[in-house]
């Protein structure tokens, strides 16, 4: 009888300049024989190794590093065009830091010192997330929107920009509609489970959405009770 074929272990790699904390997550990241996990001990090494090829399915970065910012890192990769999830494991886990994290283009947060079998939960996360709707394009009102590209283009053909955490609330809501979320779940979907985020992070997320979308009455993401509801079709008319 032939042997089952093993699906090939996904590269991860890990970014953080204390070796136990890499020895560690390599050790139970590499267990079950599902990640191939390598590391990288400053910054500077960890684009080289980033950008190389072949590259790697996520990253797994902490934000005090000896040669910068892991943030600044962030949001460089992102400018260079990497798209693979950016999980951020650091001790600086203050709700101002999480949230400039999620603004740089992090997919999650997650705080130090952590529990292992929550985090290999939150990355497996992602990666399915990443790999079931790359490529949806939704039409919102005016907009079209790219969930991939974190994108909205309007009727004129003008692109806008949004972070990860804004296009992940769009999916959410979308995929729940027409009924509302409550703000404790729409939290939790978005951010995982993580006490040191508050609704007033989402809160902010949403009014920065609703600037974009050009929504300030409150049309197309409404309040709804203790949480909010998408109309797709809001908007539609005003702008034909």
């Amino acid at each position: 009888m032939a042997a089952a074929r093993q699906r090939p272990m996904r590269p991860i790699l890990i970014v953080d300049h204390d070796a136990a904390v890499r020895a560690l997550l390599a050790e139970q990241l590499g267990h079950a024989g599902e990640f191939a996990p390598r590391g990288a001990a400053s910054l500077a090494e960890a684009e080289r190794m980033a950008l190389a090829s072949p590259g790697f399915d996520a990253i797994l970065l902490e934000t005090a590093m000896p040669d910068g910012d892991g943030l600044v890192f962030c949001t460089r990769m992102r400018q260079l065009g990497v798209r693979i999830p950016i999980l951020i494991v650091s001790a600086q886990a203050a709700e101002g830091d999480i949230v400039r994290g999620l603004d740089a283009g992090a997919n999650d947060y997650i705080a130090k010192p952590f529990r292992l079998r929550e985090l290999l939960a939150r990355l497996r996360a992602q990666l399915r997330q990443q790999a079931n709707g790359e490529e949806a394009i939704l039409q919102l009102g005016a907009f079209r929107f790219n969930a991939s590209a974190r994108s909205l283009t309007d009727a004129a053909g003008q692109r806008i920009r949004l972070t990860e955490k804004e296009a992940a609330i769009l999916t959410y809501l979308h995929r729940a509609a027409p009924l509302a979320v409550p703000r404790e779940t729409l939290l939790a979907a978005v951010w995982g489970y993580n006490s040191r985020v508050s609704t007033h992070t989402l809160e902010t997320h949403v009014y920065r959405l609703r600037r974009k979308l050009g929504d300030s009455a409150g049309e197309m993401i409404a309040t709804e009770g203790r949480g909010y509801r998408l109309d797709a079709a809001a908007g539609t008319a005003a702008a034909a």
